[in-house]
């Protein structure tokens, strides 16, 4: 077993039992023109972490681990994106709508893949989800007990919202759960903030936050 530095204490791990989940780093996120940006945010805060989510990739793909990336997207007929769902947001522009990058969070539209400098390799591991969290309506449980997986990082946006969820899924499911800390982003800092400190609070509640630095020491250690 190895021990990670991590808060609000070390996070125990077994190297060949950890998996890294990116959640949806898309382009209609991350990039000027897509859905996050029609709704007003600012997408630099997003573009910022690229790099980290990448060096995150790179120390997993190094150590030959499991990586998953997930994309929250719908059918092209929408059957598995709920009416209020849809109806939420910026009412000129929304989920199943033509945008700059194609439909907007569309399965198979420009604006649904994943940003070009994260893009999976083949063998990893990719997940279309219709809700905000990784484990709804995906094959993503089948997937990790497959592979005999007991410990998640995760990294991606929003903080808040997809990768809060997610996370909370995971910890449901019995998972432990490590957020890397500057390797996820929120379009408003104090939210993530808000996040990280709810996570770790009361000994671990929903798990650990670590920098990305550490756990790709810690994986190679």
């Amino acid at each position: 077993m190895k021990l990670l530095d991590a808060d609000p204490f070390h996070f125990p791990f077994h190297r060949e039992k950890i998996a890294l989940v990116v959640i949806d780093m898309q382009r209609d996120f991350v990039e000027p023109g897509g859905f996050g940006a029609s709704l007003g945010n600012n997408v630099e805060l997003l573009q910022k972490i690229v790099p980290t989510v990448r060096n995150l990739i790179d120390g997993f793909r190094a150590a030959g681990l499991t990586i998953v990336h997930t994309r929250e997207c719908h059918k092209p007929d929408l059957s598995d994106c709920p009416p209020a769902k849809r109806e939420r947001g910026n009412p000129a522009l929304r989920i199943g709508d033509y945008g700059p990058m194609g439909r907007i969070l569309v399965s198979g539209e420009p604006g649904a893949e994943i940003v070009p400098e994260l893009a999976p390799h083949p063998g990893e591991l990719v997940i279309d989800k219709p809700g905000k969290g990784a484990f709804y309506a995906t094959p993503l449980s089948g997937w990790l007990e497959e592979r005999d997986i007991s410990h998640l990082v995760f990294a991606g946006v929003t903080t808040e919202v997809c990768v809060q969820t997610s996370m909370r899924e995971a910890n449901d499911r019995g998972y432990h759960c490590l957020l890397a800390e500057d390797a996820t982003e929120s379009y408003f800092p104090e939210f993530k903030q808000a996040v990280l400190n709810m996570i770790r609070a009361q000994g671990a509640i929903v798990g650990w936050t670590a920098p990305t630095s550490k756990i790709v020491d810690a994986l190679h250690a």
